[in-house]
Order: C-alpha cells, then sequence, then structure tokens
C-alpha cells in the first residue's frame, strides 16, 4: 500500500475532487433561474466532500472521523440533489449515470477510509 502523505494522495479525496469538477461542468447549463438555487446547492455540497476529507486529514483520528461523517453527509445531500435535478430535467440520462457512477464509487472509497479509522461505523 502507497504511503499516505498529503490528503492529495488518498483516493477518497481524488474521487471527491473529480465530483466536484463534475457537479461544476453540470451545472453550468442549468437555467438561470436555478444559478442561484439548486445548482449553487449542489456546488456548496460537492466542495464540501473534498474539504472535508483534506480538513480531516490535518487533525487527529476522533477530529478525522468527525470530518469524515460531515463529509458522508454532504455525499448524501449531493445524491438527493442530484436526483432532485435529474427530475426536474436539469441533468439528462447520459450525465446522469457518468454522475450515478462516480456518486457510488466515491461514496464507497469514502466509506471504506471512515471504517479503517472507526471500525464502529
Amino acid at each position: 500500500m502507497p504511503q499516505i502523505n498529503s490528503f492529495r494522495d488518498l483516493i477518497a479525496w481524488q474521487l471527491a475532487m473529480e465530483l466536484t469538477d463534475t457537479v461544476y461542468a453540470l451545472t453550468e447549463n442549468f437555467p438561470r433561474r436555478e444559478w442561484f438555487g439548486l445548482s449553487q446547492q449542489m456546488r456548496k455540497s460537492a466542495v464540501s466532500v473534498p474539504s472535508n476529507i483534506a480538513e480531516g486529514t490535518r487533525l487527529r483520528t476522533a477530529g478525522y472521523v468527525s470530518h469524515l461523517y460531515i463529509a458522508l453527509g454532504s455525499h448524501g445531500e449531493l445524491d438527493t440533489q442530484c436526483e432532485i435535478a435529474t427530475r426536474r430535467g436539469f441533468i439528462r440520462d447520459a450525465n446522469r449515470r457518468k454522475l450515478e457512477s462516480l456518486l457510488a464509487e466515491s461514496g464507497r472509497v469514502l466509506h471504506g477510509l471512515l471504517r479503517s479509522l472507526d471500525p464502529s461505523s
């Protein structure tokens, strides 16, 4: 297993960054009326995931675990917001499949990271 020197080395952070980039790209095409609504909320949720992973790595284990739980909460919010955007017709099927795949993979890896630090999770 490679040594982790920084949050940038974590696959969970890398996937969360890819997810965030995807959300930013997709929300660029949302209707103007959603720029300060769902689009903004999705971006905030997406940014929260890698941000909390990064912030947690700067703390001791208890703080790290707490930030990973926050990242998971934001991940859940984003998943729901993506579903809303899809139902409203703002995200098309091909993009939704890519988004679902990234959400699923990043969620699995984030859960795995959490379990490695907090076996009771």
